[in-house]
């Protein structure tokens, strides 16, 4: 226990000190991913800095001394007003040509990079296992990563900017200064002794919003189920909604103890930078020429009068900068941090992972061998030792208790899990040996807590992009799941948005109407093996066999495996595998099992008698 909490701070504390090779991968990473999506948008981006940099230098201090130093020595002014005007136009065109660029022909590139940042996250996201899901620790990192991965590329892009302007900027300025009096340099250079400040400042932000994140989740959900409509109808029943107040007021509580922790040294951090540069280094410099002007005088080897109103001029922005690239090249470690966690979910290694081989298109013989498995943090099997064969074209039904298992194993036989022990065979062959979208592919399946899509009827029918041929494929997988009535009396048919998230004139749903939609799905996909997951629990027993009946048909020649809440169901299938704390308790035709008199015969009286009445017989 000692040693994984030791373990734990370890990782923590590493977390919040990225050695400087880190840092540097960190932010490489952020402009690779600029580069990879638009080349040319990060030549410009970069060259534009070179420009602002050197044109702000040279129209500022540069211009200052010039004139101020020519008055001085009674030096005739044409040549000067000649290099301002040359500088003028130069400007001028400069940021017409960048303003152009910015607002007009940045758009496409800005939109590709974006782009190409999501497409990144989404594919991963959709390659994590479902225990990832279930990970708490794992889930907050992905919501972090989801979050801060498209703003912190831009960052990191932003602070490069900021810093290739300001470094281009000093070095001018700086050889300026060394012109002007060395000793200017000691002022110049104080703010990186401050670099340590900011450095402290950026890790207490980070830990401020690493602290925040549950805590944000938490109030987030309080807050959806005030306005979602899944949960309006059980807020205005009894009192919960002032349960939820309690835990949001919990939230606010926790939010103060973040601050309580962090806030007051992230204060004491931002304080010495602020004092350091304002007082040590803007005012001392001031001094110093002011002094070196007046009191020693330019005919005694001090400042000119023009160099010193340059100093007074441009010391606090010289100064400015110098604390900006401390400042920016503190915000690379700051970006690095929160970039950790993208590039940590980047990288990681899906565990369920699969082969080269290709499922053939009929399917073939699928095998369960002495399967077991239980979920993270659970102190027992959600399956047992579960062996059985689905021959091709065998319809199977699975039935038990909740909590027995049906989803579990339907869920292992998806490869959205590995098993951890037995296995799962293709015609003999290890289900890991097979190509995992292949794999996935051959499965049609609805499952139990289904969902549809803010998207038209016609693309939650087929959950793919639509090719030639589909509206016919899907309006009849309407009529087989019984919803083609339904969507035939919508304005646009199966062009029909559901929901109103996005449409006010989107169709919403009944639950019985939803399961139909989805239902529909398992007719409009040619797939060897169909996996329902209680299809039919949002409809009534004559519509659930009507769809029974209709899927038996369809799905004629495929391997079924299907999970139903009525057993009347189950009278339709080759085979009844009846589950028990996870344990295959019985197994056989429904009429065998029936002859057994066990336990499925039990469960199969029961529900027969709430249909009949008690004291009327099964069979009728």
């Amino acid at each position: 226990m000692n040693d994984s909490k030791t373990k734990k701070t370890a990782n923590k504390k590493s977390k919040k000190n990225l050695p400087l090779k880190r840092v540097a991968s960190n932010c490489l990473f952020a402009l690779k991913t600029v580069w990879e999506g638009s080349p040319l948008y990060l030549i410009v981006y970069f060259a534009s800095s070179i420009g602002y940099g050197l044109l702000g230098f040279l129209g500022d201090a540069y211009l200052l001394r010039k004139i101020v130093n020519a008055v001085q020595a009674g030096e005739d002014l044409t040549g000067a007003v000649r290099f301002l005007i040359v500088v003028a136009v130069v400007s001028i065109a400069f940021y017409v040509a960048m303003n152009y660029y910015w607002n007009v022909l940045s758009v496409r590139p800005t939109n590709r990079i974006t782009a190409n940042v999501e497409k990144m996250l989404f594919k991963k996201a959709r390659e994590v296992e479902l225990a990832c899901y279930e990970d708490p620790e794992f889930y907050d990192k992905n919501v972090m990563a989801m979050e801060q991965a498209r703003t912190r590329i831009w960052k990191v892009l932003n602070t490069a900017d900021n810093l290739f302007n300001k470094l281009i900027n000093l070095s001018a300025n700086f050889i300026l200064l060394i012109v002007i009096d060395p000793v200017l340099l000691l002022f110049a250079f104080f703010p990186f002794l401050l670099g340590i400040f900011r450095r402290i400042e950026n890790r207490l932000s980070h830990d401020i919003e690493k602290a925040k994140k549950p805590v944000d989740r938490r109030g987030n959900y309080v807050r959806r189920t005030f306005y979602r409509g899944e949960f309006a109808k059980e807020m205005r029943m009894g009192s919960i909604w002032r349960v939820m107040l309690t835990d949001l007021e919990e939230t606010y509580g926790e939010y103060k103890k973040i601050y309580r922790t962090y806030g007051f040294k992230k204060a004491v951090a931002a304080f010495l930078q602020r004092f350091g540069i304002d007082g040590v280094t803007i005012m001392g410099a001031t001094l110093y020429s002011v002094w070196s002007a007046i009191c020693v005088g330019y005919q005694n080897g001090g400042m000119a009068i023009g160099d010193c109103i340059v100093v007074i001029g441009s010391i606090s922005s010289i100064s400015y900068s110098l604390s900006n690239v401390i400042q920016n090249v503190a915000e690379f470690g700051e970006h690095a941090v929160f970039l950790e966690d993208v590039r940590t979910f980047l990288d990681y290694e899906p565990r369920v992972k699969g082969g080269v081989l290709t499922v053939p298109e009929d399917g073939g013989t699928l095998e369960v061998r002495d399967l077991s498995f239980g979920y993270k943090n659970s102190d027992r099997d959600a399956l047992k030792n579960v062996s059985f064969t689905l021959k091709k074209g065998e319809k199977i039904a699975l039935v038990g208790a909740n909590g027995s298992g049906k989803t579990t194993l339907v869920k292992l036989l998806l490869r959205f899990y590995d098993p951890g022990e037995g296995g799962i065979y293709l015609d003999g062959v290890p289900a890991s040996r097979y190509d995992l979208t292949s794999w996935r592919d051959s499965f049609g399946a609805v499952f139990q807590d289904y969902k549809l899509f803010a998207m038209t009827v016609k693309d939650n029918v087929l959950l793919r992009p639509e090719r030639e041929g589909d509206r016919e494929l899907v309006e009849s997988a309407l009529k087989k799941s019984g919803a083609w009535e339904k969507v035939e009396s919508f304005e646009k048919g199966i062009d029909t948005n559901l929901t109103r998230e996005f449409d006010d004139k989107g169709e919403v749903l009944s639950g019985g109407e939803a399961q139909k939609i989805a239902l529909a799905r398992i007719f409009a996909r040619e797939a060897p093996f169909v996996q329902l997951d209680e299809p039919s629990s949002a409809l009534d027993p004559i519509a659930e066999y009507k769809m029974f009946e209709n899927m038996m048909n369809a799905t004629e020649g495929k391997s079924v495996i299907f999970i139903s809440h009525r057993l009347s169901s189950a009278v339709l299938a080759d085979k009844v595998i009846l589950l028990d704390g996870g344990e295959i308790a019985e197994t056989g035709a429904h009429a065998e099992l029936m002859k057994a008199n066990g336990k499925y015969a039990q469960m199969f009286g029961r529900q027969a008698e709430n249909y009949l009445g008690k004291g009327e017989s099964v069979n009728g």
